[in-house]
């Protein structure tokens, strides 16, 4: 009787497991600041860590690329960063380079780069990489809208990110959203940067924040700091904040554009 009662018990505990990043009964670990107040007051406080993030390109791919590298390389600690991409992708949004990395603060020795085959290669790899405890943070690049990045392939990224506590981010050039388990979802426009003395002066990116698992949406002018890195409210602009936006929509039936600027209310 023990025995099966142990059996009943191990069954429960699976499809639990299963449920939770679907429920949003995660175990959460404690939120990183992104830096930006208004930001982070929207959010738990700042990016969860240990769960996935999507990031999608509203105006250059570019500047959606420089938004996930700022992301993770808060999340990711004193651990290494793995970005994965596809064969063609260098040629369709540029490839990644060690000297940009660095101009971001970001080091380029901490950043190991694989290159897949095609999106399924992708997918796979990436769930397998957030296996590894010695990576803080994943980013898995793929373009478009393939099938195989579905509901259940999304879930799969929750599980294995909740598991080891590392940071699952989806970046999505020329894509729209679809149904995902994602914690947030950001769409990234490019943003005037304002002035510094710094001869190149500082990313700024138009962020809207069109998901969020716990809480309240909303847009922001949202500048990388690279020598802090951290992000935080551009010197010298009005606030870019638009107020909440629309959440995406589940059955994919309005258009992508439509759904990430649409305010609430």
């Amino acid at each position: 009787m023990d025995s099966l009662l142990r059996k009943i018990e191990g069954v429960f505990e699976g499809t639990r497991a299963l449920l939770n990043p679907i429920s949003g009964e995660s175990r959460q670990r404690p939120a990183i600041a992104t830096g930006h107040a208004d930001a982070d007051a929207v959010l738990p406080g700042g990016i969860l860590p240990g769960v996935l993030h999507e990031v999608f390109a509203g105006d250059m791919s570019a500047a959606a690329s420089g938004f996930a590298a700022g992301l993770a390389q808060r999340v990711r600690g004193q651990k290494r960063l793995l970005w994965i991409r596809q064969d063609y992708a260098a040629l369709e949004h540029g490839e990644i380079c060690p000297t940009g990395l660095n101009e971001l603060g970001i080091d380029p020795s901490a950043v190991l780069i694989l290159r897949t085959a095609n999106a399924a290669d992708a997918l796979k790899a990436a769930a397998d990489a957030l296996s590894c405890i010695a990576l803080g943070a994943v980013i898995a690049e793929v373009p478009g809208n393939p099938k195989i990045l579905d509901l259940v392939a999304t879930r799969r990224l929750t599980l294995g990110a909740r598991n080891k506590g590392v940071t699952a981010i989806l970046l999505r050039p020329s894509a729209h959203p679809e149904p995902s388990a994602t914690e947030t979802r950001w769409t990234i426009r490019t943003h005037v940067s304002a002035e510094h003395d710094e001869d190149w002066g500082r990313p700024c990116f138009d962020a809207a924040l069109v998901r969020n698992r716990h809480g309240e949406t909303g847009r922001w002018a949202m500048e990388w700091n690279c020598d802090d890195g951290v992000f935080a409210k551009p010197a010298g602009h009005p606030a870019t904040d638009h107020g909440p936006v629309a959440a995406t929509l589940a059955d994919g039936s309005a258009q992508a554009e439509d759904r990430d600027w649409r305010r609430a209310g």
